[in-house]
């Protein structure tokens, strides 16, 4: 009894387009495929398209419907995805424009979820002109922000500095909270962090893709940002990523992303530094450590909305470095 017909997708070595065929047996798909793509059967096989495993007879039979199957000439190989994502990857460098066509294309046949998902990502992220900078030669991503803003740069610094600045302006209404006789010692604190934000131009640098250190950026030069997973992880799960010079739609969306404090800045952080002005009896509160902790990547990371974890990070300060050390003495006999 012959075995029911089941679908497949074929495709060539390289090649963006797909056709559509159903066999029973490895034996019918290759002629089939052979016939449709005009190629020879003699020497000719089907390998996965994921990972270029070779079809046998018995193989053949375990694979699901609309599997996708590469169909190789004699002396051809496929290597698997990796191979056209070197080749996508290698034109994205060159050709954005054919880029997008061919994303677009996938995208037609793409039924499943993930890929479909990032094809999409890929399309939205290019369809725009990230190489641009100034407001003269992409205007339609200043669309919405005032005139004072010349070039993306400025306005990313700028997106960058108001969160910081928010940051400064929490911790400095905590100050109701402060016990009495610790507020002017507190205020001295608060003295002392504002002037060093302002003499960093309150790390603007971080969302600035021209700034030149690449330790004092979150971004590639192109202006690529990439999520830096949940407090609890030292990576994305997702793979999350975006360029929010690209378009404005992408900038909107940054916009979205958190700077998320790993030791929680509400909870923990300066709750903590209240404490240490009130009880320190004398000893200096090491507020450099309490500035790294609030306003620089020390304990900040960058993550996308889904990696925003707004439970208990259960997470403290280091007790040993709240206070400075005390320099030793040494009495001379």
């Amino acid at each position: 009894m012959a075995a029911p017909l089941r679908p497949f997708r074929l495709r060539r070595p390289g090649s963006a387009q797909k056709f559509g065929a159903a066999a029973g047996s490895l034996r019918g798909l290759l002629r089939k495929g052979c016939r449709l793509l005009q190629l020879p059967l003699a020497g000719s096989r089907l390998c996965l398209y994921e990972d270029g495993t070779e079809l046998s007879e018995a193989f053949f039979r375990t694979l699901p419907p609309q599997t996708e199957l590469v169909l190789l000439r004699p002396g051809e190989s496929w290597p698997g995805c990796c191979g056209d994502l070197e080749r996508f990857l290698a034109a994205l460098c060159c050709r954005t424009d054919a880029v997008l066509e061919a994303a677009r294309r996938l995208l037609e046949d793409e039924r499943a979820p993930r890929r479909q998902r990032l094809l999409a990502d890929l399309i939205h992220n290019l369809s725009g002109d990230g190489a641009a900078e100034r407001r003269d030669e992409d205007g339609k991503w200043f669309e919405g922000l005032e005139s004072r803003f010349k070039n993306k740069s400025s306005y990313m610094r700028y997106s960058c500095e108001s969160r910081i600045r928010s940051y400064m302006k929490e911790v400095s209404n905590f100050i109701s909270n402060v016990h009495p006789t610790a507020r002017d010692a507190y205020k001295r604190i608060l003295d002392l962090m504002s002037d060093k934000l302002k003499s960093v131009k309150y790390n603007g640098s971080y969302f600035d893709r021209t700034e030149e250190e690449a330790a004092m950026r979150l971004c590639t030069k192109e202006g690529w940002f990439s999520c830096q997973g949940p407090f609890d992880r030292d990576d994305c799960p997702c793979k999350h990523s975006i360029n929010p010079y690209t378009n404005r739609e992408s900038r909107i969306l940054f916009s979205t992303w958190n700077l998320d404090h790993i030791i929680e800045k509400k909870r923990s952080v300066v709750p903590e530094l209240a404490e240490a002005v009130k009880t320190r009896d004398g000893r200096e509160v090491n507020w450099e450590y309490f500035y790294q902790l609030l306003f620089t990547m020390h304990n900040l990371k960058l993550v996308h909305i889904a990696c925003h974890k707004k439970t208990n990070h259960n997470l403290s300060c280091d007790k040993t470095k709240i206070y400075r050390k005390r320099k030793q003495t040494h009495e001379i006999a």
